[in-house]
Parts: C-alpha cells; structure tokens; sequence
C-alpha cells in the first residue's frame, strides 16, 4: 500500500514533536536537580572546633539570599552538647554569585567577629571561606540532608 507524501510529512512532524516534548522533560528534570546540587541550602556539619565540639548550621532562605544558623552542636563521642553558639547566625545575606558560589557575610564565634564570606557548593561538600583583609581561613563543611 502506498504511503502519501503528506502522511509521511505528518510522521516526521509528530516524530520532531515528541523528541522536542521529551527534551524539554528532560531538560525540565536535570535542572531542578542540577540547582539544587549547588545550593547551601539544608543542613551541613562543620569539622570539630578546638574543643572537639562539631555543629549543625542549618542553612534558609532570607528573603533573596541565603542565611545560616548553629542549631546543634555535639562532642567528639556525638553526644549533643549545650554552647553559647546554639541559635547564633554564621552566615547571612550570602546571594549567588555563580555556579555554587554565594558571597555575603560570616561570623566565626571562636574569633567573635564577622568576615566577608564566600561558600562554594559542590555536591556533598561546602568549603565555606571567610576573610578579612588579605587574611582568609576556610573549612569544609559536610551535607547532613
């Protein structure tokens, strides 16, 4: 049986149709997911302070930019412990400034002061940078959810 020349148009232009509905899909899945990879978002683990004391920093939206709290902290055996540091603010106003990268301003509560930060996202790992001057420390910080 002979195909028509305008069905076989048809085919090819449902063919084209479906491969761009499902790149789109596609496209429309991996995105979400690829932003979220980079964001600072959630909760993270620092590494153990002097005391061998290790935090929680839940991490949120404020308003456009990204805010972080203490809100748990444990001993070197993972007992929870009471600080002064539970509920104390350690970063703030951190906007995005490239891919997994946000800058704003940090406070370390060991040198009581605040830093201008910057925090580069990368999967499971945050290096979490803050310097004053020409003086900078990092620490990477480890995804708890």
């Amino acid at each position: 049986m002979p195909v028509s020349l305008n069905g076989v148009m048809l085919v090819k232009k449902t063919i084209r149709h479906i491969k761009r509905t499902l790149a789109a899909a596609i496209c429309a899945g991996l995105i979400p997911m690829a932003v979220a990879a980079d964001t600072p978002l959630g909760t993270w683990l620092t590494p153990p302070d002097a005391n061998g004391i290790v935090a929680h920093i839940e991490a949120q939206p404020c308003g456009a930019a990204a805010c972080g709290v203490i809100a748990r902290t444990y001993d070197s055996q993972g007992r929870p412990v009471q600080t002064p540091n539970l509920g104390v603010r350690v970063f703030w106003d951190m906007t995005p400034a490239g891919a997994g990268v946000w800058t704003g301003r940090a406070f370390v509560p060991a040198h009581n002061r605040s830093y201008t930060g910057t925090m580069k996202v990368r999967g499971n790992r945050m290096t979490v940078r803050g310097c004053l001057g020409p003086v900078c420390q990092s620490q990477v910080w480890a995804r708890v959810n």
